[in-house]
């Protein structure tokens, strides 16, 4: 769990950069009652702003035991003011960890005290609002699974940004210009080349990762482990600058950028 802890003031530190990118609402624009449960809205084009705090999930049992061994859970989720985000990661967590919320389980599970820590897997699930620009707000979904007794666990971040008017996820198809993927996979490969060259990664077996969010400078892709280097690099993350993205993501999912001379 030390190593789930390191990975995640990691990604604090590095992620502290989207805050940068979110959009200050003035306050005779909004509206917030959300104590009451009322949605905070921006009245000039009706989107939430969005607050949300981390909150544990209550299972019916914490530590499960079946054929396979003994897992202990940890799943904590956000409480936010809009409720269908909520709803989705409730449902991407359950989905993930079944096992977790069965009640079945639950009552067939062993005491805690009569399994040996050694012997127990690791299993944890963090939900954690990131940040808003206008109508986009990004969530990080973090996962860390250890067998017990290996050598370490697995831990991945996955990015989930939500289009607030459509009240939809975005995924990276929805961002794109039509026919654009081509292009944003050779941008991508240019502006990242030193990294890709000394990680060996040719532009043949360069490919795009669908798990990406806003930056301050750009938008950031973000790989599994194992996929572009090795575990102690942990899951690399590659800038694509907005200010090669023009003709590759639609003007709508980008921010407003200065116009540069020559560009």
């Amino acid at each position: 769990m030390q190593h789930l802890k390191s990975q995640v003031w990691v990604s604090a530190v590095a992620l502290s950069s989207v805050l940068l990118f979110t959009a200050c609402q003035p306050k005779n624009d909004t509206t917030s009652k959300t104590e009451s449960g009322q949605v905070a809205t921006s009245s000039a084009a009706n989107i939430p702003v969005v607050q949300a705090k981390v909150v544990p999930v209550e299972l019916a049992q914490k530590q499960v035991c079946d054929e396979e061994g003994c897992t202990a859970y940890d799943i904590q989720t956000v409480k936010s003011n809009v409720a269908w985000i909520d709803n989705y990661f409730m449902q991407r967590l359950q989905k993930a960890d079944p096992i977790a919320f069965s009640k079945s389980a639950a009552s067939a599970a062993t005491p805690e005290e009569e399994t040996n820590p050694m012997d127990l897997n690791q299993s944890s699930s963090y939900v954690r609002y990131i940040g808003q620009h206008g109508n986009l707000a990004t969530f990080s979904l973090q996962s860390y699974y250890y067998p017990a007794r290996a050598a370490h666990g697995m831990h991945h971040q996955e990015f989930v940004t939500f289009d607030l008017k459509q009240q939809k996820r975005l995924a990276l198809q929805d961002i794109l210009l039509p026919n654009a993927e081509a292009k944003v996979v050779e941008e991508l490969f240019n502006h990242n080349f030193n990294w890709l060259d000394e990680h060996d990664i040719s532009r043949e077996k360069f490919k795009l990762s669908d798990n990406f969010y806003y930056g301050a400078n750009g938008i950031v892709f973000v790989y599994p482990l194992y996929e572009l280097a090795s575990y102690a690099e942990g899951m690399p993350e590659l800038v694509l600058p907005y200010y090669a993205t023009a003709q590759l993501i639609k003007p709508e999912y980008l921010p407003s950028l200065p116009q540069y001379p020559n560009q």
